[in-house]
């Protein structure tokens, strides 16, 4: 499958961990890539967080209820963003989530060219902060997340989460 510019892993590229040579020798039963596609409508939005929260239960996926609830506020704003803002040059999205053995990525590719900024809060507007409040959900977990464009000249957004979540002091 094409990474579409995402890389191998659920982090942008850096440093690596060191390989814990004490754990399986193959993938967990949960780990996994599992993508599908929705048209960018809003009863896309509705549908994109159930099946995300289905596909984790149904291949229990040891994740807290704490880093559940983040990452399917994420999906909601993703979807959301690619239907308000991407919709008349896409009219089809995808949803991806990647389960890692320690990590749970999840994602939304559009075709639109357009690269999305995480826009200041201005007390006087309702709405447009969503990529702030991804941002804040995935710091808040010790994920990471990012914008890239793919080979097709869209974009993706994601959002990786570590399993159990980050105790910030």
């Amino acid at each position: 499958m094409d990474d579409h510019g995402r890389g191998p892993g659920p982090r942008p590229e850096g440093p690596a961990a060191p390989l814990d040579e004490t754990g399986p020798a193959g993938p967990l039963p949960y780990e996994g890539v599992w993508r599908f596609t929705a048209p960018a409508v809003d009863a896309s939005v509705p549908q994109a967080r159930h099946a995300v929260r289905d596909l984790l239960l149904r291949q229990g996926v040891p994740v807290s209820d704490d880093v559940t609830e983040g990452l399917l506020l994420i999906v909601s704003e993703l979807v959301t963003n690619a239907v308000r803002h991407a919709a008349l040059l896409s009219p089809m999205l995808a949803v991806e989530v990647a389960v890692g053995p320690e990590w749970v990525r999840v994602s939304v590719e559009d075709n639109h060219p357009y690269r999305p900024t995480a826009l200041e809060a201005d007390h006087g507007r309702t709405g447009g902060r969503g990529l702030l409040l991804v941002r804040e959900i995935t710091r808040e977990a010790g994920g990471a997340c990012d914008v890239a464009h793919t080979a097709s000249g869209g974009k993706v957004i994601w959002a990786a989460l570590p399993l159990k979540p980050a105790h910030l002091p």
